[in-house]
């Protein structure tokens, strides 16, 4: 079965959408924690922990459609991903802004830069990947600043190691597109990493964590999730937007590795959690 990736939807048209079809033909399903669901949810919604998902899975499978919602957003996207991959059907939303748009307390989505458009050149687009990754790494250290006495900080180290080495495997593309290349280092470390994968600026997510509270492990980790999900789908695009095999390569290694985050932060929930 080819399954389409996870469409998002806004508030508005899930109200039309629960509003028009047959509950027989959709499961809508809160991936949020128990005592999250048990404070406010949307009605008809089904409960399975973003961190329980996989090993669930067969209670989602079928001819039914899919829409899965979280908090913001974050947690929802991972979830909506996994069971895509899984092709436990045909059609899989995800509600975008999660449960907090859905009642009106937050604007779905920010103004995103378009930060490939108008790059052809692939060499240029590996260095501008480079220059996400770096972005990424100042927003993580921005959070261990915040965070680093509490649970999040083991994963958000991970996560800031990882962006280094993400800058790495594409410069290891980005440098046989160069006749005197220098070295990582110096080149990483010059870049200014004013934007994240997904478009939004540094600084507007790290103001962003001002309004997490000091012991906010789920809303911090829901905010990784949604940088992880932002970066791997501008990568995902990346790989067919390039006909050099280099370039290719590059954003396919790097779209699986963001893949590979996504569950880690999973996971993490799910130990937090004693899941």
């Amino acid at each position: 079965m080819n399954i389409p990736p996870p469409e998002n939807i806004s508030p508005d048209a899930l109200r039309k959408y629960l509003s028009t079809r047959p509950e027989s033909k959709y499961l809508l399903v809160d991936v949020r924690q128990p005592e999250e669901y048990e404070e406010d949810h949307i009605p008809g919604a089904t409960l399975i922990p973003v961190h329980e998902l996989v090993r669930r899975l067969d209670e989602v499978a079928g001819d039914r459609e899919l829409v899965f919602y979280c908090h913001a957003g974050g947690r929802s996207q991972a979830a909506s991903l996994m069971a895509a991959e899984e092709a436990v059907t045909e059609r899989i939303y995800n509600l975008a802004g999660g449960i907090m748009a859905w009642e009106g307390k937050t604007l779905v989505g920010f103004p995103r830069v378009q930060v490939f458009n108008e790059i052809n050149d692939p060499a240029a687009a590996l260095r501008t990947a480079m220059d996400l990754e770096k972005g990424a790494l100042r927003f993580y250290r921005a959070a261990l600043d915040r965070f680093g006495d509490g649970d999040a900080a083991d994963v958000l180290k991970e996560l800031a190691k990882a962006e280094r080495a993400h800058a790495r495997t594409v410069y290891a593309f980005w440098k046989k597109t160069q006749a005197d290349p220098p070295e990582f280092d110096t080149l990483f470390d010059g870049l200014k990493g004013d934007i994240l994968e997904g478009g939004r600026s540094v600084e507007e997510a790290v103001d962003a964590l001002e309004g997490i509270e000091t012991d906010g492990f789920l809303r911090l980790m829901e905010a990784a999730l949604d940088i992880e999900y932002a970066a791997y789908d501008l990568y995902r695009v990346m790989v067919e937007r390039f006909e050099s095999e280099e370039a290719k390569k590059a954003f396919t290694a790097i779209a699986q590795a963001e893949k590979g985050h996504m569950r880690k932060i999973v996971e993490a929930i799910g130990k937090r959690s004693g899941g």
